[in-house]
């Protein structure tokens, strides 16, 4: 089987289709990840071919940002502000879309594939597969979860137009051969009624050769873990800002969060660990409790840890879920909002609106005597351990393939 698979956006988006990829490698399966540039790392020795052709990702931020002056209210609704909902739409159909699949389809001829895996919020890749008339299917994304299936369906149309194929009247177009989950139906981040998906159980462990370094396997027992981890997005943030790109809207200095984190931290008595992504952090006090690294084995980490304190992205959500382990959520952006409420909503953990010190430290001081928070925790990793692995969803993708996409 021949796998074409195309993944934009952060690096969240890549960490997150990447495992499928790799186990596809291992299967014996030809695979071509197709994405930007800044995500090629991700893939580094996973086993596929990789080209970094797809259209920058700050230049389509730019693009994207720029539709704030031509909003057409057909798509988009009515109102002077792009909300969450409209980005997404724009994100995954907007002008920048029909570059991507000029790139994909080039490749895609020379290649030949037997069926596209898209990351969620990736549809360059589903516009090709409908002109090689062949299978698509989503991998698992947070902005896949946000993308508007109602909403999305006329600004595709309008690439669909600019492109020359045929104009789709059905909105699950974009899910005709179906979607991936690694999480069960009840636990579901979907904002909107999508249909049933393939439910598998991703790894922990993307290669099962990490291993917890000294300085957090030498911890005493006597307090509890809390990790911290501002995953890939803060950094992503504050490299666009040096960019010219404005930060979001409602969204807090990335320095000013990463320090109220460390303040929150260091109030209690715990080992924190605090995953920076790189920021620095030379101008802000640290207790002697905690420690602070770029760069942590999270999965890994994550399975010896009372609270996780994360930025909520889906890919630091997911893994959190599968170790059963309460979350204290800070959302910056994007997706992570509509993801903290969920987190709450579940009773998985707490939405921490107050991005004070003080506010962080009495959020997790909840979560480590919380009983009934951490029972549910547990409950939702053993629903997720009993779905099947991913063998499953490999035979899956390969009955598809070879199916042609039939019914």
């Amino acid at each position: 089987m021949r796998v074409l698979s195309t993944v934009t956006g952060s690096q969240g988006h890549a960490r997150a289709v990447l495992p499928l990829v790799r186990a596809l490698a291992q299967a014996g399966h030809e695979v071509l990840v197709v994405l930007p540039e800044h995500l090629a790392d991700v893939y580094a020795d996973c086993g596929a071919r990789v080209d970094p052709a797809m259209p920058d990702f700050v230049d389509s931020m730019k693009e994207l940002r720029s539709m704030r002056d031509a909003l057409d209210p057909e798509i988009f609704g009515s109102g002077e502000e792009i909300d969450t909902r409209m980005q997404m739409i724009g994100f995954a159909a907007g002008p920048h879309v029909a570059a991507a699949y000029h790139v994909i389809l080039e490749l895609a001829r020379d290649f030949r594939p037997d069926i596209v895996l898209r990351d969620g919020g990736e549809l360059a890749g589903c516009l090709v597969a409908e002109k090689l008339g062949i299978p698509h299917i989503s991998a698992p994304s947070g902005a896949g979860n946000l993308v508007d299936p109602d909403g999305v369906a006329k600004l595709l149309n309008q690439r669909r137009a600019e492109l020359g194929l045929p104009e789709q009247d059905d909105k699950w177009s974009i899910y005709r051969y179906g979607r991936i989950s690694c999480l069960p139906h009840a636990y579901n981040f979907a904002a909107f009624d999508l249909p049933a998906p393939f439910e598998y159980a991703q790894p922990i462990s993307v290669d099962g050769t990490e291993m917890l370094p000294a300085e957090y396997a030498g911890l005493s027992g006597d307090k509890p873990v809390v990790l911290a981890s501002v995953g890939t997005s803060l950094p992503v943030v504050l490299a666009m800002q040096m960019m010219g790109i404005p930060l979001p809207d409602g969204m807090a200095e990335p320095a000013e969060t990463l320090r109220s984190i460390i303040g929150g931290l260091s109030a209690l008595d715990c080992h924190g660990i605090v995953s920076t992504g790189g920021l620095p952090t030379d101008d802000m006090e640290v207790g002697p409790g905690v420690q602070i690294a770029d760069w942590v084995p999270q999965p890994l980490l994550l399975q010896c840890t009372q609270v996780f304190l994360t930025h909520g992205g889906y890919n630091s959500i997911r893994e959190g879920m599968r170790v059963g382990v309460p979350m204290a959520v800070l959302p910056q952006y994007s997706d992570q909002h509509h993801n903290a409420a969920r987190i709450e909503e579940l009773g998985l953990g707490v939405h921490v609106t107050d991005v004070s010190s003080e506010g962080i430290a009495s959020a997790c001081k909840r979560l480590l005597t919380d009983e009934r928070i951490l029972a549910n925790a547990r409950a939702a990793q053993r629903r997720i351990l009993g779905l099947p692995g991913m063998d499953a969803v490999i035979g899956h993708l390969e009955r598809l393939a070879a199916s042609g996409g039939a019914s």
